[in-house]
């Protein structure tokens, strides 16, 4: 997806083709399941499983259900202590807390496209008071180099975290992330592990791209940080040229 949120036909044909020829082609997003359901219908799938909120919540296809899905993995932690502990160390962040309904609480506006349209704006105490699968922290005022060194002085336990392009940190329940919820779909559907493919190109995909490398395929995209391309067992090319539309055609 470019960054003004469009999908490239070329895109769109590779996986409707590999969809028709029988792969399940589905996704593993940090974003919340409301902002995640509406890109199926862009690339015209229905998958059995997508993967959110970085692992945390799992959907499964359900017609039944609002917009076709229901929540089938959910896992959750109380976001009090690591709350706390950021805000001490980074006082002029955002903040936002998804909580298991897909429901998220903020401080002060987060990018739609993450959270979806199911939210509100709180006060900072207010987050401290719900169970959370998922953080997210934003500090516009920090460059990524001084992120990155007040993030590593945190020292967070007890938590799993990916830092995003910019000054941002999605923290997620201890030991989940998006490698831990495709194995537990993996293991429902019966892949083995040699036929796994990811592809991404955030720190977020770190994880799942060296889940799906020890057996099957990690593909990093060409504009990945240093730190996911180390991830990949391949490389594609950028976004912008079609990557992943590349990679699919291998298929």
């Amino acid at each position: 997806m470019h960054e003004d949120g469009s999908i490239s036909q070329a895109v769109i044909d590779e996986v409707a083709r590999l969809a028709a020829a029988g792969h399940e082609v589905m996704l593993a997003t940090g974003r919340s399941a409301a902002a995640a359901l509406p890109v199926l219908d862009r690339l015209g799938i229905a998958p059995r499983y997508v993967v959110c909120s970085n692992g945390a919540i799992t959907m499964h296809r359900d017609a039944s259900a609002p917009m076709g899905y229901r929540r089938e993995w959910v896992e959750t932690f109380d976001p009090r202590d690591v709350l706390t502990s950021i805000r001490a160390h980074l006082g002029s962040a955002r903040f936002a807390v998804e909580d298991e309904h897909g429901f998220y609480r903020y401080t002060e506006p987060i990018p739609d496209a993450t959270i979806g349209m199911d939210s509100e704006r709180v006060d900072f105490d207010e987050l401290l008071k719900h169970k959370a699968t998922r953080v997210v922290v934003i500090s516009p005022d920090h460059d990524m180099e001084d992120f990155l060194q007040v993030v590593e002085r945190m020292g967070l336990n007890r938590v799993s975290y990916a830092i995003g392009w910019t000054a941002w940190l999605d923290i997620a329940p201890d030991g989940v992330n998006k490698s831990t919820a495709m194995e537990r779909v993996r293991v429902a559907m019966g892949v083995p592990r040699e036929r796994v493919m990811a592809v991404g190109d955030g720190r977020n995909d770190i994880d799942m791209l060296q889940w799906a490398a020890e057996f099957g395929r990690g593909v990093a995209m060409g504009e990945s940080p240093d730190d996911v391309l180390a991830a990949g067992s391949e490389l594609t090319g950028t976004v912008e040229v079609d990557g992943l539309a590349m990679v699919l055609r291998t298929l």
